[in-house]
């Protein structure tokens, strides 16, 4: 995989999944905007990239802030005369929580970050990719929002309204070029898991019982959805638009 002299976006790159993916970009070539609400985070994942000898840069940017997204990319398309890879991972979960005992707060803020930041994102990025003629856009969306979680209403909602934009958006903008696609990832071992886990009386068994539902006996490792989001972003995935790549080691195939 070869994405020299390209310039990459990624949202939500302080952490986790966005900075497991900002390196992964970058080792393989590209020059990647990290941009996190967590400036620290930011700036860390940026030191890191630039201590492997890549190039990154980092803006602080809120993603429901639909003004601030525009501006972000208007600088990156002013810094590096492109938009080649957009990456919108920036999102947020909840504890297991029944619907009627979900707050209008907490769908709120669901809503704006995983629905609306996604939103902000394309609607900044699309025409800058169709000036090009070129272009690739990876949207995060979840497992939950493909099949749907008990507890996790709300959050399986805001993924799947990401996975079904993200299909809709690759038909407007596929016929110049530009493609879009998603990843829907099944439980990571992340600290958004852990607090999932930590909401339940026995955490540890919740973890292990939920691990053995699992045909690879493991849940996945940022790097390994880092490693989908690259490939959907790269030219080997020329011919793939519209796609929600489930990567959950084979939980959604019992």
């Amino acid at each position: 995989m070869d994405l020299t002299d390209s310039t990459a976006v990624v949202t939500g790159a302080g952490s986790g999944i966005g900075r497991a993916t900002a390196n992964r970009l970058a080792s393989a070539g590209a020059t990647v905007v990290v941009t996190d609400i967590d400036a620290e985070g930011g700036r860390e994942t940026v030191d890191g990239i630039d201590d492997a000898g890549d190039a990154a840069a980092f803006r602080r940017l809120d993603v429901t802030d639909r003004g601030a997204f525009g501006e972000v990319l208007d600088a990156v398309i002013d810094d590096h005369g492109s938009l080649d890879i957009l990456v919108n991972n920036a999102g947020v979960g909840q504890p297991p929580t029944w619907l009627q005992e979900t707050s209008i707060a907490d769908r709120d803020h669901l809503f704006s970050v995983n629905i609306e930041g996604v939103w902000n994102g394309c609607h900044a990025g699309v025409p800058h990719m169709l000036e090009q003629g070129s272009g690739a856009i990876v949207n995060v969306s979840s497992l939950a929002g493909q099949i749907g979680a008990p507890g996790l209403a709300t959050y399986s909602m805001t993924k799947g309204a990401v996975l079904n934009f993200t299909r809709a958006v690759a038909t407007e903008i596929g016929p110049v070029g530009v493609r879009a696609n998603a990843v829907c990832p099944g439980f990571v071992d992340s600290d958004m898991v852990d607090e999932y886990f930590e909401s339940f009386d026995d955490p540890e068994a919740t973890r292990t019982n939920t691990i053995e539902q699992y045909p690879l006996r493991r849940l996945a490792r940022y790097e390994d959805v880092a490693n989908a989001i690259a490939f959907l972003a790269s030219d080997e995935a020329a011919f793939v638009t519209g796609h929600g790549l489930t990567v959950d080691g084979g939980f959604s195939a019992q």
